[in-house]
């Protein structure tokens, strides 16, 4: 591993031997809790070891315990949450956390889980390892997809001002969709690898690719719109490490990098020779091309009906936590996420919490929080910002005293 380890190799094959599916009634549980800090642990030591040109065990542990089709499953089974049982759980009349933290871990999830398949999916034998379950992916991929597409020429979330008369939940929703755009962007750059392996892919992946979802269309309506690039104040923006950047005149004839994510895909689909051949549609072949994805349509037969039922039984046991569980697992969150495990993953240093531009000084309460540089702006930005940054920053503060 590299220099900056996280994770011990002993440590990090227990914890990938240890991954596991959970029915959708027990996310958020404790158990479940525990493996999503497990595969942050994961993602981040994968993200350090990519960093650092070192080998990357995180990749290989996942495929010699054959627990790729487990992330898959994983990540299906939440987005199925967040779709299904998340809005009737905000609709309950006795639905009123006083914290929405152990809630925004599980909307998290789904972004913990697609960032760690894009780092070691750059791995061809980490697709081959997905085996049947790359279907799946190519699915949810396709989604992700379809929506970036769907929602081109609208007013971006990312662009909304922070609003200090929102409540908890109104935040945290609106914390999902903006979770939404970065997640989306991460799926294309999964498909990307996928079509990568084109030459060793079933005949249903490839054929689920173009004739099903006729991928190059939808990538061609990708880079018509470009939703990762916007006019702002009559200046080129482009998203890219999780924030917008204004891009220099100098630069903004270069190919970004998930412009160049889309026209790989559109050349592994168009011009590869396995993408180009034509099959000899043999009864073998006809039922490999007609073998359809198995997660989603499993786990809406098993929870059909059941989307009510579950958000209660959720709301009772999982999302109402006392003070004591919210504290110890504040405690486990500080241990997960070091704080110079973190800088060392930021590609450019640390950035202002408020402003985004580069940043020396920390808040002096909680010292987690980055600002400005010069006096001037720092306190500035700071004073802008207390409202959204408070809460973190007193849990933190309080949590320090108490140990």
């Amino acid at each position: 591993m590299g220099d900056l380890e996280l994770l011990l190799p002993g440590e990090a094959d227990v914890l990938v031997r240890g991954l596991r599916s959970f029915p959708l009634r027990e996310i958020g549980t404790e158990g479940w809790n525990r493996q999503h800090e497990n595969l942050e642990k994961l993602n981040m030591q994968a993200i350090l070891d990519a960093t650092v040109s070192q080998s990357e065990p995180i990749q290989e542990l996942l495929v010699t315990h054959g627990k790729v089709p487990t992330l898959v499953a994983e990540l299906i089974s939440v987005q199925l949450w967040k779709q299904k049982v998340f809005p009737v759980l905000c609709m309950l009349d006795d639905f009123k956390p006083q914290n929405t933290f152990p809630i925004y871990m599980v909307v998290h999830h789904e972004a913990s889980i697609i960032n760690l398949l894009e780092t070691v999916f750059f791995h061809k034998e980490v697709c081959e390892s997905a085996e049947d379950t790359v279907l799946d992916l190519v699915d949810y991929c396709h989604r992700k997809l379809a929506m970036l597409v769907s929602r081109s020429g609208q007013s971006s979330p990312l662009e909304e001002e922070n609003s200090q008369d929102t409540t908890p939940m109104q935040e945290l929703q609106k914390q999902a969709e903006l979770m939404e755009f970065e997640i989306a962007l991460k799926a294309l750059s999964v498909l990307r690898y996928i079509t990568d392996c084109v030459d060793s892919l079933p005949l249903s992946v490839l054929s689920r690719m173009l004739s099903t979802h006729n991928l190059p269309c939808l990538l061609v309506e990708l880079l018509e719109h470009s939703p990762w690039s916007r006019r702002e104040g009559g200046k080129l923006q482009r998203f890219e490490g999780g924030r917008w950047h204004t891009v220099a005149p100098s630069e903004q004839q270069k190919l970004s990098k998930l412009d160049g994510q889309v026209w790989l895909a559109l050349y592994n689909l168009l011009l590869s020779p396995e993408a180009r051949s034509h099959y000899c549609l043999t009864s073998f072949a006809k039922g490999q091309l007609l073998k359809i994805p198995e997660i989603w349509e499993q786990l809406e037969r098993e929870n059909k009906g059941k989307w009510q039922a579950i958000a209660k039984h959720q709301l009772q046991h999982v999302f109402s936590p006392s003070e004591k569980d919210l504290r110890l697992q504040a405690a486990r969150w500080a241990e997960t996420y070091r704080l110079d495990v973190l800088e060392a993953m930021a590609p450019d240093g640390p950035r202002c919490g408020y402003c985004s531009a580069g940043a020396t000084k920390r808040c002096s309460r909680c010292r987690k929080e980055w600002y400005c540089c010069s006096p001037t702006a720092h306190r500035e930005c700071q004073v802008k910002h207390w409202e959204k940054h408070k809460k973190v920053c007193v849990l933190a503060t309080q949590d320090d005293r108490a140990k």
